[in-house]
């Protein structure tokens, strides 16, 4: 190599489609993968999850290009209920959630493999469900935005209680995720709007305070972002190229 002059793995032109059948329903998932050697060796897998409505993985393609020439590579996914997958989101939950990230976690990044776990919005409450399943497997954790939620809405479905029970003021607080985001020794990137108009301040003050207890956390504010951060990092190459930098530098 050259001195001074930073080399790139190569990377498939454009992530590989597939669909894994999972708990009763046919996943539609995407893969980007370095091409093998020195530069991929050993490197966590860096896996990205959508937040709820009309969120889905297109959004993350620039994203997962970013990491991929970094040598990581990049897997995203669509819940059920949402863009290619199977299913009605009203019989989506977040035990659901975590049950059908496990299983494409599983099948794509077999074995001890490392992993970065990536949540936007309502898929910061399951990025810690997973880095509780995953524990050392765990290399970073990035959150852009996240919510959490009350551990009574955990089994509910969308469609059948869920609401009620996250309307209810500071419902939130009981959420074992914050508890998971405070036994993490990793490095933790939070990345948030100045002004969330979805995620209540205290949500992302709390979530924070957590992250700073045991991790190496960065914290990233995007003053003229808002909520969609998936969307924004799509958009913003010098916000994406900032927060992929914070989460996966040097790992």
């Amino acid at each position: 190599m050259t001195e001074g002059i930073r080399t790139e793995p190569p990377v498939e032109p454009a992530p590989r489609r597939s669909v894994l059948r999972c708990d009763g329903e046919l996943l539609s998932c995407a893969t980007l993968v370095p091409s093998p050697g020195p530069a991929a060796d050993g490197r966590p897998a860096v896996v990205f999850l959508h937040g709820a409505g009309t969120s889905d993985k297109e959004r993350f393609a620039a994203l997962m290009g970013e990491v991929a020439t970094r040598g990581h590579k990049a897997l995203a996914f669509d819940f059920s209920g949402h863009g290619e997958s199977s299913g009605a989101l009203k019989e989506l939950s977040l035990r659901r959630r975590f049950r059908q990230a496990q299983a494409v976690i599983d099948h794509h990044v077999p074995g001890d493999g490392g992993l970065v776990l990536v949540g936007f919005s309502m898929s910061g409450q399951t990025v810690a469900d997973l880095a509780a399943h995953y524990g050392p497997r765990v290399a970073a954790v990035g959150l852009c935005a996240p919510a959490v939620y009350a551990s009574a809405a955990w089994p509910l479905p969308f469609g059948g209680g869920f609401t009620e029970v996250i309307r209810t003021p500071d419902s939130w607080r009981d959420s074992p995720a914050l508890g998971v985001y405070a036994t993490l020794t990793t490095r933790t990137v939070l990345a948030t709007p100045a002004t969330d108009a979805v995620i209540p301040p205290a949500v992302t003050d709390a979530v924070a305070a957590a992250l700073a207890v045991r991790s190496r956390f960065t914290r990233l504010v995007l003053p003229e972002a808002d909520h969609s951060l998936g969307l924004w990092f799509a958009r913003n190459e010098a916000s994406r190229r900032r927060f992929v930098d914070a989460l996966v530098g040097d790992l």
